[in-house]
């Protein structure tokens, strides 16, 4: 199949999709791939997305001057170069959002030739870190309070968000924010420490140990990505398993779940393999844990597997080979390979695969291409969030300090499952 044919068909998709699974009164798509920019020059006073349905990506820009407020932009002496990403998403439309800063300093230099000269004198290695709760309809923002008080914060890299709400029919009325840090080996306390965020105390709370729930002695790499499911935050690591944790609980239970059998590697003896997670991925598709991978050489096999209920066994639902499905004259390098973008989170027979700077949505059950789309983006592991998009985003606010209702007894955590049962409830 053409690369100019899948282009027409990415229309195709947009009806497949809605057709699926409707938003009731909405008419715009149920979900959306997203990538950030921060933007520099930009007048703009406010968030704001560039909704496209997928496999076309949506793209959130965000100005800078809301990141650095009291930064007077353009500056003779002082320059910042600020870098963002969506680090996770809440699974019910909230995202958080990381921002990096570098500060770099210049002075007015003279020259032979009697002129003065803007010049470098220094430039800041470790950036500062500013974080955000978004609403990506609204364009609200909630800047986060400083990890003890300090900017340098890099080392604070497993951050995941999570929604509570007394019904899962409406906004949440309160959000958690938590980082768990995992030991590293040769440590003499065997422990994890959480840290968390919530929205009704607006403070971070002091860092507590928890007794390691891993089968044995393995350093886990889980500042990659974290998942919202179920009313827990899952952090991944791609070579060996998840660790789960309630952040809202006085007992937050740490859980361990290892991949499939077959996708655990050898502990590596340094850092993750940096690339690993472009061709694997655990993410939330039709209200459960799923996990895909996809081989390095051709054919290029992609596997498709789903958590049972039990939570502890995979079951493996699909298997196909990318390399007959995508266009040859795209799979033209090792350095152009078949990656995992993100999974589709109405769709478990969807998943959507980047290959540089194209997006093919793949029907895995069918065995067939849906559509594609191209991006002036060089697309890396991790640069796009599937993020839902409920009825009720485009309306509501984030949760505020003191505004948590008194009746806590039917606060729920809000599930990609429980907006399923809600959406297909209006359709019918």
């Amino acid at each position: 199949m053409t690369l100019r044919r899948l282009l027409g068909l990415s229309a195709a998709v947009s009806g497949h999709l809605r057709r699926g699974i409707s938003t009731a009164a909405s008419s715009r798509p149920p979900w959306a791939m997203i990538h950030m920019t921060p933007e520099m020059e930009t007048p703009a006073r406010r968030v704001s997305l560039q909704l496209a349905e997928a496999p076309r990506i949506s793209e959130l820009v965000v100005p800078a001057r809301l990141v650095s407020p009291g930064h007077e932009f353009g500056s003779h002496d002082i320059s910042l170069h600020t870098a963002g990403f969506v680090k996770a998403s809440s699974g019910d439309g909230l995202l958080l959002l990381n921002f990096l800063e570098c500060r770099a300093t210049f002075s007015m230099v003279s020259t032979l030739g009697r002129t003065l000269e803007r010049r470098l004198t220094g430039f800041s290695l470790e950036p500062d870190v500013s974080r955000f709760v978004c609403n990506p309809l609204t364009g609200q923002l909630f800047r986060l309070p400083d990890i003890d008080g300090r900017k340098k914060t890099l080392t604070c890299a497993g951050l995941g968000l999570l929604t509570q709400s007394e019904r899962p029919d409406r906004p949440p009325d309160r959000f958690a924010v938590a980082v768990l840090s995992a030991p590293d080996e040769g440590a003499d306390d065997w422990s994890f420490f959480l840290r968390r965020f919530h929205s009704e105390t607006g403070r971070w709370e002091t860092p507590v140990a928890f007794p390691s729930p891993l089968p044995l002695v393995r350093r886990m790499d889980i500042d990659r990505e974290v998942i919202a499911f179920s009313g827990r935050l899952w952090y991944v690591d791609v070579s060996w398993g998840a660790v789960s944790v309630d952040p809202f609980s006085d007992r937050p239970d740490l859980r361990f779940i290892e991949l499939p059998r077959g996708s655990v590697t050898e502990p590596p003896e340094g850092p993750m393999e940096p690339d690993l997670d472009g061709y694997r991925r655990i993410g939330v598709s039709e209200g459960r844990l799923r996990y895909a991978e996809v081989s390095r050489k051709e054919p290029f096999v992609l596997s498709y597997f789903a958590l049972g209920d039990d939570g502890s066994t995979w079951t493996l639902e699909h298997r196909a080979e990318l390399g007959r499905l995508l266009p040859h004259e795209d799979l033209v390098s090792a350095e152009h390979t078949p990656r995992i973008g993100v999974l589709d989170p109405m769709n478990a027979s969807v998943i959507h695969i980047t290959l540089d700077n194209q997006v093919f949505s793949v029907d895995i059950d069918n065995g067939a291409v849906l559509g594609c789309s191209r991006t002036c983006l060089s697309l890396k592991s991790g640069d796009l969030k599937s993020c839902v998009l409920p009825p009720w985003l485009e309306s509501s606010r984030l949760p505020a300090s003191g505004t948590l209702p008194s009746s806590k007894a039917n606060v729920k955590s809000k599930t990609l499952s429980d907006i399923l049962v809600r959406v297909v409830d209006k359709k019918n």
